[in-house]
């Protein structure tokens, strides 16, 4: 991800639990504002066994983060946890309309990856 940062230590996981929470259609996002405006956003996705097998979640794991790329311009600093709940057959259109509305629902003002 060039414009936004993974998530990696255990304490902003733990932290991820009492973030605000949107969904749109199979997504659900949390996301844990910072109040740091100079980092870009850490992102961190999570994708269930029930999408399909290791290929698929792959698959629509690395679509979940181009997608979450796109929109990281307009995202606010802070953690995000991007769950997928749906299938394995999902559009990387249809990734990226629940990603950025999701984002929006949970408080990212701005999730449209606008300037």
């Amino acid at each position: 991800m060039a414009s936004a940062w993974r998530v990696r230590d255990r304490a902003t996981f733990a932290a991820l639990r009492n973030g605000r929470r949107g969904h749109a259609g199979p997504m659900r996002v949390t996301w844990l504002p910072d109040a740091d405006a100079g980092t870009p956003p850490r992102v961190a996705f999570a994708v269930g066994r029930r999408v399909g097998s290791a290929v698929t979640r792959n698959r629509v794991r690395r679509q979940l983060r181009a997608a979450t790329a796109e929109i990281a311009r307009g995202l606010p600093p802070g953690a995000y946890l991007v769950a997928y709940r749906g299938t394995g057959d999902a559009t990387f259109a249809d990734l990226g309309h629940w990603v950025a509305e999701a984002a929006r629902r949970a408080g990212a003002s701005d999730a449209e990856g606008r300037p």
